[in-house]
């Protein structure tokens, strides 16, 4: 069983991570779901594929999982969502019918939106409009009819359009940045962060752009983004270093951060 599942353990913790926004509760979720696979193996009826059975359980695994969320939460489910390492990035490539690709699919805007949505439909729109599964395959993954699954699609697909815009709308038609361009704004990005120079850093931002640092508030919008540094990161006394990695597909840094001229620099966010 074990040679068996291993090609598909990259994919699972992708789709388990989508469901749940966190790569720590994803990897819960797989470890889970093969768990659960294995003690259920005798159970494993041929007339699905070994992939399909596999995704049934590891979805189950996140829907238990966003449950006991929100049971921690009284009811309420953490919408936080946390960084993808690239080098765990991979597994099958969406489909022709697919209405997100593998870029925008993983990326953290578009993640976010998806924690807003009810956990059926999230899998719903995971599975129909990121993998690209036919309705009757989600149907049976899910334990629904046909009609529900395209019921919940629909239902995901306004919320998502309301939240983020159409699918393959302005995010995945945009030209892809000018490499020199995208340099240079990231140059001045950490620049601005690194000299505590919220003025530059703000300037630099989207209108919409969103912070997120748990546990505190989620802060949206430039001016209150520089407003929340200025005060919490970048108060007097407070040194920061950013080094470059990866992550979700795109460009990302590992955050340092000194509290006075003496101490060591301290890994504390991934930006």
């Amino acid at each position: 069983m074990g040679e068996l599942v291993d090609p598909y353990r990259r994919e699972l913790l992708v789709h388990c991570y989508r469901m749940l926004g966190s790569i720590d509760d994803a990897e819960d979720a797989v470890q889970d779901a093969l768990a659960h696979a294995w003690r259920g193996r005798n159970t494993f009826q041929r007339d699905i594929s070994l992939k399909a059975w596999l995704y049934r359980i590891a979805t189950n695994a996140c829907l238990d999982a966003i449950e006991r969320r929100k049971r921690r939460r009284g009811g309420e489910e953490s919408l936080g969502v946390g960084p993808y390492p690239d080098e765990l990035l991979g597994g099958t490539s969406a489909g022709p019918e697919a209405r997100y690709d593998r870029r925008e699919s993983i990326s953290l805007a578009f993640l976010t939106v998806l924690q807003v949505l009810p956990p059926r439909q999230r899998a719903v729109l995971i599975l129909r409009d990121v993998l690209s599964w036919r309705a009757a395959e989600v149907a049976g993954l899910l334990d629904l009819s046909v009609p529900a699954v395209n019921s919940a699609l629909q239902r995901a697909r306004a919320t998502v359009s309301r939240r983020y815009g159409p699918a393959g709308g302005s995010v995945a038609m945009r030209a892809p940045a000018d490499p020199g361009h995208l340099r240079s704004l990231l140059d001045r990005y950490v620049r601005a962060w690194e000299a505590a120079d919220v003025t530059g850093l703000v300037a630099l931002l989207r209108d919409d752009a969103v912070l997120s640092m748990p546990p505190a508030p989620t802060f949206t919008g430039a001016d209150s983004i520089g407003e929340f540094l200025a005060a919490s990161l970048f108060s007097e006394g407070r040194r920061s270093r950013l080094v470059p990695t990866r992550a979700n597909g795109g460009p990302a840094f590992i955050a340092y951060a000194q509290s006075g001229a003496d101490a060591p620099f301290r890994a504390f966010a991934i930006l």
